[in-house]
């Protein structure tokens, strides 16, 4: 987490977050950096569908149609997100960390959208753990991809 942090601030990328399952986790790694404050502006925690769409701009059909614990969903919060915070990157997570199945979809079942300038990823994670377990795996994982990412973009972008 240390290096995302790192290049986040070397390269001044502007980022937020919109957290459903990590239930703000990712906020609380970020902030537990010194001089984040240049580059984070904040973040939602949408636990309930209602805030993913009232508070967040997540369409309702989308939900309806996909479900909550979707690709699409993530791309939504993610988008979003990013123009209500006016920031540069925003990284959303909405899954299943269990116990139980919700909208269908197994227990360790995440996606991570991650809107970054014009573009949008998303990925698909299959965790097995605890909720605990689920939720800092998800952050793991997400954060050694979107370094990548970052890491190429930024090379012709910034």
């Amino acid at each position: 987490m240390e290096e995302f942090v790192e290049l986040l601030k070397k390269k001044h990328i502007t980022i937020a977050t919109c957290e459903s399952c990590t239930g703000g986790l990712l906020a609380a790694m970020l902030c537990d950096f010194s001089g984040i404050s240049a580059v984070y502006k904040g973040s939602i925690v949408t636990y309930s569908n209602e805030i993913k769409e009232k508070i967040v701009g997540v369409d309702p059909k989308i939900i309806a149609e996909k479900g909550v614990v979707s690709e699409e969903v993530a791309r939504e919060m993610a988008l979003h997100t990013q123009k209500l915070m006016d920031v540069d990157l925003c990284i959303s997570y909405t899954g299943n960390a269990g116990p139980d199945v919700c909208d269908n979809k197994p227990v360790g079942c995440v996606y991570c959208g991650v809107a970054f300038k014009d573009e949008v990823f998303c990925f698909e994670y299959m965790l097995k753990g605890s909720r605990n377990e689920i939720r800092h795996r998800v952050i793991e994982e997400s954060i050694k991809k979107i370094k990548e990412i970052l890491g190429n973009m930024t090379k012709e972008c910034i």
